[in-house]
């Protein structure tokens, strides 16, 4: 049986993050899988996904910037905002470098969206692509996301199809290609996303993803080489550190008075004030180990309560076992 962890997947094109997560499970043995973050059919690249009791920190994970290499084809709109669906209309494309480039310049920082009618956001407990598809129309309220950088690597402007090629870091909650659509609008065009690869999602890289063949093709022993402790992503959290009568007390659910010198390093959530609701306990969110006999034991996630010093368990990930072995 796999230990639990997360692996850091290289998504292909033409899978649904569903199916990469049925994948793992086949190739696993292991039933309890979950993704960290929707990717479209036609779009590549970084997926994480949880096994075992690694997908309790799922929820975890709503700061997590990501990163995206885009292309934007201009003079296109589709019903999905992107090629792979149904063509709306086309229009010439008289636009100049400069004029791309000031269009692409309003996105940044905290900025309003409107999500596609084809997402698998929910309204009235429904995903949005199944009214799209039933041919119904439902108000999608706008949301506020929060763009970090957006760089424009390629304006090709000549030749039968124009494109736009820029990386786009982001919160959570973004979506390409409604950016596309947007930046189409107001370069009086329209634009349309023809491809998308994600780089990275919080602490997960392209460059150190495995390819799901490669998964496929693995033993037990190159798999768990992969997995990356639970605790891996949660690095905007604090870090506690509790000696062992601490830690069994909060084991067994009790409140844990804390010694200053246990807390190792503090929350940082320095961005995620500007783009999204944070979970206000987040900010007092610490990721607890116990450390002795030169081994090292993640307990789980406690929030400090720093009026009464002390930290109370949110989940645990170990047992009293762990710290005798």
């Amino acid at each position: 049986m796999i230990s639990d962890g997360i692996l850091n997947i290289n998504k292909p094109q033409n899978m649904t993050s569903h199916d990469v997560v049925s994948a793992v499970r086949r190739i696993t043995g292991i039933k309890r899988v979950g993704h960290t973050g929707t990717l479209d059919p036609m779009a590549s690249g970084v997926l994480p996904v949880c096994i075992g009791r690694s997908t309790r920190i799922m929820e975890y994970l709503d700061a997590d910037m990501k990163v995206y290499r885009c292309s934007m084809l201009l003079g296109v709109e589709t019903d999905t905002q992107d090629i792979w669906g149904t063509e709306l209309r086309r229009s010439p494309v008289k636009v100049s470098e400069e004029e791309v480039r000031d269009a692409f310049s309003r996105f940044s920082g905290l900025i309003t969206q409107t999500p596609p009618m084809y997402s698998a956001l929910k309204v009235n407990g429904k995903k949005l692509y199944e009214y799209a598809r039933e041919g119904k129309t439902v108000e999608v309220k706008s949301r506020k996301v929060f763009i970090r950088s957006l760089d424009i690597e390629e304006i090709s402007l000549e030749g039968e199809e124009k494109t736009v090629t820029f990386t786009v870091e982001c919160s959570k909650g973004t979506y390409v290609r409604t950016l596309c659509r947007d930046a189409g609008e107001a370069l009086s065009c329209g634009g349309t996303l023809c491809a998308l690869e994600r780089l990275s999602s919080g602490i997960f890289t392209i460059g150190n993803a495995v390819d799901l063949e490669k998964l496929k093709n693995s033993g037990r022993e190159q798999i768990e080489s992969w997995l990356y402790p639970t605790y891996a992503p949660l690095v905007h959290f604090g870090r506690a550190e509790l000696e062992i009568p601490a830690a069994l007390r909060l084991l067994n659910g009790q409140p844990v008075d804390v010694d200053p010198c246990w807390l190792c390093r503090e929350p940082a959530f320095a961005d995620r004030d500007f783009y999204m609701p944070l979970r206000e306990e987040f900010r007092r969110a610490y990721t607890v180990f116990c450390r002795f006999a030169e081994k090292e034991v993640f307990l789980g996630v406690a929030f400090y309560n720093e009026k009464k010093n002390v930290l109370t368990a949110d989940k645990i990930f170990a047992s009293a076992a762990d710290l005798i072995r």
